[in-house]
């Protein structure tokens, strides 16, 4: 991105590229905006239906990061059909509109292309008010810091790969990475959140440090306060990384204080996230309701996992506190 011309601002242009925002923002009224955004990537479980519902719930999540509500997507298709036959593409296609259809939106197109290996993704239109959209910095020293999904999805997923989950974990970690963010981002908008994002591909910590960055301020996690799927601490200690994690764990090393967590609990909070919960940088006031109303959704592994400081030499000072 940096080798692109800037662009001249327009003041309707509320959000560009000009930031690591989840998505743009066009404003088209004095009372609509839209929103926009895109995202696709190759299947990372094998059953084709589920994979849609993923690939849907990922590429829907950057709308709700933003406060929006989903519209308009149009399928991103790259498929071997030849070699895997149409079933497989119309079961990944109906995966995905049921996902979207949840979300209260609808399929009104797309493009596909003959590819050597499966790619599926979505181009996401939602709307929002131009004035009352979140962004991923604004967040104000004193901030609680609320997850709304756990981690430890890249770790899990290698892990089904290899043959080292059980039945439950991989039937756990694929629902939570089909689950749309939509509660999460319907309850918070009874709120005052300063700044939120979802977190991905660049793990808890790497999209922690875009937001502390961006808000010119410092987080404070505590690992044991951080919803972790169940069996991915002991991947971790088998050795099952994936490279992704390690890459992100090594891309923010400069910006990280970890006080008193191993290696494989710091690959945890890096760990790359498919389809990740919303990062909420919220007044502290507000955080514990908001998290009790999460619970009474049933989102029941929302947890408040830190807090906002005033900047300090590191953008993220992560620990296991021993209480």
């Amino acid at each position: 991105m940096r080798q692109l011309p800037k662009q001249d601002p327009i003041p309707e242009l509320l959000v560009g590229n000009e930031t690591s925002d989840d998505a743009g923002v066009y404003k088209l009224t004095d009372s609509i905006a839209l929103i926009q955004t895109v995202d696709y990537f190759t299947p990372i479980v094998d059953d084709p239906y589920m994979f849609g519902q993923i690939a849907a719930a990922n590429a829907l999540s950057d709308v709700y990061a933003m406060g929006g509500q989903p519209k308009t997507v149009m399928n991103i298709v790259g498929f071997p059909v030849k070699k895997l036959g149409g079933d497989m593409l119309a079961e990944i296609l109906k995966g995905a509109a049921d996902k979207v259809k949840e979300a209260g939106a609808i399929t009104v197109g797309g493009h596909s292309v003959d590819d050597q290996e499966p790619k599926f993704g979505l181009s996401v239109t939602g709307l929002v008010h131009p004035e009352h959209f979140w962004r991923n910095v604004g967040a104000k020293p004193g901030d609680a810091l609320v997850l709304t999904k756990p981690i430890g999805v890249g770790i899990m997923t290698t892990g089904i790969k290899r043959g080292a989950v059980t039945k439950e974990q991989e039937a756990t970690v694929t629902d939570f990475m089909a689950m749309l963010n939509k509660t999460a981002a319907e309850i918070l908008m009874n709120y005052s959140p300063n700044a939120v994002t979802d977190v991905t591909g660049f793990g808890l910590v790497g999209h922690g440090t875009e937001m502390a960055k961006g808000s010119n301020a410092s987080f404070e996690l505590d690992y044991s306060k951080v919803p972790i799927l169940e069996g991915t601490e002991e991947l971790a200690a088998a050795g099952i990384i994936p490279g992704g994690t390690k890459s992100n764990h090594t891309w923010v090393k400069e910006d990280v204080s970890y006080e008193n967590l191993s290696q494989e609990e710091q690959f945890i909070l890096c760990d790359a996230v498919t389809s990740g919960g919303l990062l909420v940088s919220i007044p502290e006031k507000e955080a514990k309701a908001y998290v009790e109303k999460l619970h009474d959704a049933g989102l029941g592994y929302a947890a408040i996992i830190g807090k906002v400081t005033e900047k300090k030499d590191k953008l993220i000072y992560a620990k296991k506190s021993l209480d």
